[in-house]
Parts: structure tokens; C-alpha cells; sequence
């Protein structure tokens, strides 16, 4: 026994005198070359009798993006022969092109190598089949005019689940920049199923010159996402980066001859009235809307109309409203101007037309709208201007003079009896009115929204577009008074209801596109069945987006 325990000891000095002698600082990657948007994976290890501590990573944010970083102990035995040490796994990115190298670090005086690391653009397809993510972006146009818009489409592929997806928001300087739509799909790309993240942009340049579409970085985690794990060891975090990209920005031509810059793919006028022209007497109220859409422009752009100035009509103008409507092909600009219109005197009218001069993106040319000059009468007997200069004051005639005669006790007091009972009698009426009014208030207005639904069903079947947009218009406004807008866009919206935004599409297409869409008359009275039914308990709640390509 003695003999054993001398052989053992003299074994584990061996050992540990060999460990101590081994003592060193290691650095290696798993490629030296790369593209901007890819990422590598630095091995850093250890092998020494000090304990604890570790280098300073922070050598690396020089050159480096440090994605995530990994340490773990080890210690083996390979051919009779002890080995323990500490390693580090560090994925990094590339913060700029050229060439870079990884800094020698240092731990308990030691002293790893420095690795040259060669970094190119960023390519603009996955190399060979093994990439298992990628950004690509699309612009709409290579070259446009000040204040027209661009889309930027950027994707990002995928063959793997990822999740924990960061990006930054599109920022360019001397330009407006809003997202307008997000998607999610699947495209095979040389047979292979690849999932699609897509986001698109709408931006407005201020300043002609170059345009410079910055690159943009994605950070994700790529593998399954598992909750009851800690340490989710299969998964990556990965750093992807796009292409920048330089668009040509070109000033207003100088063949342009409008009042205001409107550069537009669309741009649409139209007219609608809270009633019936024809029916128009003097001193009623009637109010004129005029809806201003323009595809390609934000409501911002869209400039005011002219103001109305005839002699014998009186106009109170509203504040106007804009609207911007997002969507995949970018916004659409809306802007809508109220106006109401009294008549003073009878006799015929005639509004004057509004012309709206605009540049058309499609066709590279200019172009003008206009909402024709309308005519109406007015009946009815003319409202007297008591100030108006010129009338007579009426002389008042002298009053004789006369003797005044005061009441006496008896007649005090009768006159007070008579009063006193005329009170009564008044309280008591009017008392037994309110206790009355409150069910005959209810139907009353039933009636009146059974008014407006008729109405809206009639114009549905012999009606224009735009007299059922008016008609639409008034009904929801009575039908949820909260919704707090004129527009039938924004109601839609707020509501979150399905059918209402679907009637909207339809006169849309029947009133705005160029040319217009036939209005579908059977499915529009099928969507209204369904809004004069439906209840506000039946109403769905907003939608939520769903989490991006959880595995």
C-alpha cells in the first residue's frame, strides 16, 4: 500500500508540473475572408495554472461588432496526457470594408496572435446554397424628381427559423421616410423554400442631387426557440447587412407650369353635396364637400382650394382634413374641404370649375384634373339687411301724455291670485310633458336612422358612387357618432370592420381609378345587409401582428 501511494503521487506531480509547463493563450477563426454582411467566429483559448478572469473583449468594438460571446471550462485526458482549459467563442461582424485584423489579447500575461481578417462588399445573392439568411433591396425607380416618391423594398430570406429580430428604423438624411407596409410570404430560390420578411418604405427626397439608401443591419437569433431551456445552446445570433444604394434625384422640370409641385401616380377631384341642390332655398344651410386624392403624395403636400367668392352666397369654410393612407404601393394623400352655403337672395348660381395641375410619374408628363364649373337656383324670398345703407328710420310718434294711476290693496292682491294661479297651472303642464317624452324621444330617433338606412339601400341600387360615399358617410357617422372624422377611410379604421372596408375599396375603385371600375352594385348590397345587422358586441377587436419566424 505504501508503494501504491508513492506511485500515485509521483503521477499527479508528474502531471501537474506538465500542466504548469503548458500554460498559454491561443487564437483562431473560422475564415479570413468575408463579405461586410457576414459574421465569423473567433476561438480564444486558455491553458494555464491561473484561475479566473479573462481578456478585454473590448479591443474588438474597434474594428468588430460583437454578436455574442461564450465561455466554457473543459478538461480531458487525450493519450495519457492531462489537459484542461478555458475557451471563449466569440461570433463578430465586420464594421467596415478592407482589410482588419483581430488584436492580440492578453490574460495572466499572456499574449494571443493578431489574425489578418479580409472583408468585401456585401453580395447581392447568397453564395452557393449554404447562406442560410440574407437581406435584399428593391427600389421602384432608379432615378425620380424632388419630392416624388421612391419605394424601398428590403427583404430578408431565410431558411431557417430566426427569431429576436432587431433592425433600425430606415433613416435618410434631407429625405421623409415612413413605413407604409409589412409582409410575410414564401419564394423557392433554386429549388429551395426560403421565407420572406419584407418591409417597405416610402420616401420623399427634399433636395435634388444624389440620394444615398444607407445599409441597413438585422440582428437575429437563428434555431428553435425553446422556453424551458436556459441555455438554448444550438442557437446563433447572427448580424446581416445590406447594400447601400444611390439613387439620382432630379429638380422640378422647368416645363412645369403649375401653381404648386405635385408630383403624383393619380390625382382625383370629387364633388358631393348633404343634399340635394336642386331642393336649395334662401337662408338653409347646405354644405359642399370636395375630396382632393392623390396617389404618391402625403396629405401634407396637398395644397388648399380656392375659396369661393359670389356675390349673394355666404360661405363658412372648416378646417380642412388630411388623411395619409398607407399601403404596399405607398401613400396616398387625402385631403378633404368642407364648406357650408347660405344663399341671401334667390336667383341662379354658378360655381366656378377648380383646375389642379399636377406631374404625372407614370407617364413622365404634366397633367391637369378639374372639377367641372356647377350650376344650381335658388328659391325663395331674399333675406332684408336692416343696416343697409339708404333705409329710412321710421319716426315714433309722440305719446299723449297721461295721468298714472296706482293700484289700490284690493287690486294688489287679485292680480296676485291671478298670477300665482297661472304658475300653477304652467308647472303642471310642463311637468306632466316630460314624463312623456323620454319613449316617444327613442322612437323618434329610430325613425331617423330608419330614415338614413332606407336611404343608403335605395342609392345603392340607383344611385353614383359618390352620392353612396355621402350617403355611407352620414349613416356611420349617426351609427357610431365617437369615431370623431369625416372620413370614411379613417372610420373604417378605427371601427376595425371588415365589410365597411370593403364597401369603402369598392366606390374607390368606382370613383378614383383611372379608368374607373364598374361598380359592383349586388356586392355592395350584400356588405350593407351585413353593416345595418351588425352589433356592437359583434365588432372584432384590433389586430395584432404575429412574431416573425419563430421556429
Amino acid at each position: 500500500m505504501p508503494k501504491m501511494i508513492q506511485l500515485l503521487t509521483a503521477i499527479l506531480l508528474l502531471v501537474l508540473s506538465f500542466v504548469a509547463n503548458a500554460q498559454d493563450l491561443t487564437a483562431s477563426v473560422d475564415r479570413n475572408e468575408l463579405a461586410i454582411n457576414e459574421t465569423f467566429t473567433l476561438t480564444l483559448r486558455y491553458s494555464g495554472s491561473q484561475s479566473g478572469g479573462q481578456p478585454d473583449f473590448n479591443l474588438l468594438e474597434q474594428d468588430f461588432e460583437v454578436l455574442s460571446r461564450q465561455q466554457s471550462n473543459q478538461y480531458r485526458v487525450f493519450n495519457g496526457r492531462a489537459e484542461s482549459f478555458v475557451e471563449w467563442t466569440v461570433v463578430l461582424a465586420p464594421l467596415k470594408e478592407g482589410k482588419l485584423f483581430v488584436p492580440s489579447l492578453h490574460l495572466h500575461g499572456q499574449v494571443s496572435d493578431a489574425i489578418p481578417i479580409t472583408v468585401s462588399k456585401a453580395g447581392e445573392s447568397p453564395s452557393g446554397n449554404s447562406r442560410q439568411a440574407f437581406l435584399e433591396v428593391e427600389l421602384d425607380k432608379d432615378k425620380l424628381f424632388v419630392q416624388e416618391q421612391l419605394l424601398v423594398k428590403v427583404r430578408l430570406y431565410t431558411t431557417v427559423g430566426l427569431h429576436d429580430i432587431a433592425t433600425d428604423p430606415l433613416q435618410i438624411p434631407g429625405a421623409h421616410v415612413e413605413k407604409v407596409d409589412e409582409q410575410r410570404y414564401e419564394r423557392r430560390i433554386q429549388g429551395v423554400g426560403h421565407a420572406v420578411y419584407e418591409l417597405t418604405y416610402a420616401v420623399f427626397p427634399e433636395s435634388s442631387g444624389e440620394l444615398q439608401i444607407p445599409a441597413l443591419n438585422y440582428v437575429a437569433v437563428t434555431g428553435r426557440r425553446d422556453p424551458f431551456s436556459l441555455f438554448n445552446r444550438n442557437a446563433q445570433r447572427i448580424r446581416l447587412r445590406s447594400e447601400a444604394k444611390t439613387v439620382k434625384v432630379e429638380p422640378k422640370p422647368d416645363s412645369y407650369s403649375g401653381s404648386h409641385w405635385l408630383p403624383a401616380a393619380s390625382l382625383g377631384l370629387v364633388q358631393s353635396w348633404s343634399k340635394d341642390p336642386e331642393e336649395f332655398k334662401v337662408g338653409e344651410p347646405i354644405t359642399r364637400i370636395i375630396t382632393l386624392r392623390a396617389e404618391g403624395l402625403r396629405a401634407a403636400q396637398l395644397p388648399p382650394l380656392p375659396t369661393l367668392n359670389i356675390e349673394g352666397l355666404k360661405v363658412y369654410p372648416d378646417q380642412a382634413q388630411k388623411e395619409d393612407q398607407a399601403g404596399a404601393n405607398g401613400i396616398t394623400g387625402t385631403r378633404i374641404e368642407t364648406t357650408a352655403i347660405v344663399a341671401t337672395k334667390p336667383g341662379q348660381y354658378q360655381l366656378p370649375p377648380i383646375t389642379i395641375t399636377w406631374w404625372d410619374t407614370k407617364n413622365g408628363q404634366q397633367r391637369a384634373t378639374q372639377l367641372p364649373a356647377f350650376r344650381f337656383n335658388v328659391s325663395g324670398a331674399p333675406i332684408l339687411d336692416s343696416s343697409t345703407p339708404g333705409t329710412s328710420t321710421p319716426v315714433t310718434p309722440e305719446r299723449p301724455s297721461a295721468t298714472e294711476v296706482k293700484p289700490g290693496f284690493w287690486q294688489k292682491l287679485a292680480i296676485a291670485a291671478i298670477a300665482s294661479h297661472f304658475l300653477w297651472v304652467i308647472y303642471f303642464f310642463y311637468s306632466k310633458r316630460n314624463k312623456n317624452m323620454e319613449a316617444p324621444t327613442r322612437v323618434i330617433r329610430k325613425t331617423k336612422n330608419h330614415g338614413d338606412e332606407e336611404k343608403l339601400i335605395k342609392l345603392i341600387n340607383t344611385g353614383s358612387p359618390q352620392e353612396i360615399q355621402v350617403a355611407l358617410r352620414q349613416w356611420v357617422d349617426r351609427r357610431w357618432p365617437d369615431t370623431g372624422t369625416t372620413s370614411l377611410e379613417s372610420a373604417a379604421n378605427r371601427l376595425n370592420i371588415g365589410e365597411l372596408s370593403d364597401a369603402i375599396q369598392i366606390l374607390n375603385d368606382a370613383t378614383y381609378k383611372t379608368p374607373a371600375k364598374p361598380l359592383n352594385r349586388q356586392q355592395l348590397q350584400l356588405l350593407a345587409g351585413r353593416l345595418l345587422h351588425l352589433r356592437d358586441e359583434d365588432r372584432p377587436a384590433s389586430n395584432t401582428l404575429p412574431g416573425l419566424f419563430n421556429g
